[in-house]
């Protein structure tokens, strides 16, 4: 992304979820400024959007737990615009091949393309 503003922001997320929007039911968000655009993501997607509570990193669980595997390719305190769009790209492939115990030690790339389906037939 060019910059961290909310119209920024919104502009990504509405990018890289409308090809899923059907598949979309909320997104939790922090309470960052970026978010302040948030109505015009949830009107697009036709979804609902949270906001988890002040210093309450537990009411975002999946986030969390997904930077702890993230930062096991890029440390906390990297600037991102040094690493290339490859580099996520195969990061990003990484992650979702690995199993997760959560998913009963499947990968999240099979489960997500298997749910897709099941809600396209419907």
């Amino acid at each position: 992304m060019p910059a961290k503003s909310a119209i920024d922001v919104s502009r990504a997320m509405i990018g890289m979820l409308w090809r899923y929007r059907g598949q979309v039911r909320t997104i939790t968000a922090d309470n960052g400024s970026e978010f302040c655009d948030h109505e015009r993501v949830a009107e697009k997607l036709k979804t609902d959007i949270y906001f988890a509570n002040p210093y309450s990193s537990w009411e975002r669980g999946l986030n969390e737990n997904f930077n702890g595997l993230l930062r096991q390719y890029i440390k906390k305190g990297t600037d991102l615009r040094t690493v290339t769009d490859k580099q996520i790209a195969d990061i990003e492939r990484a992650l979702n091949a690995r199993p997760r115990k959560c998913l009963g030690y499947k990968q999240p790339a099979v489960v997500f393309n298997k749910l897709r389906k099941v809600r396209k037939a419907a």
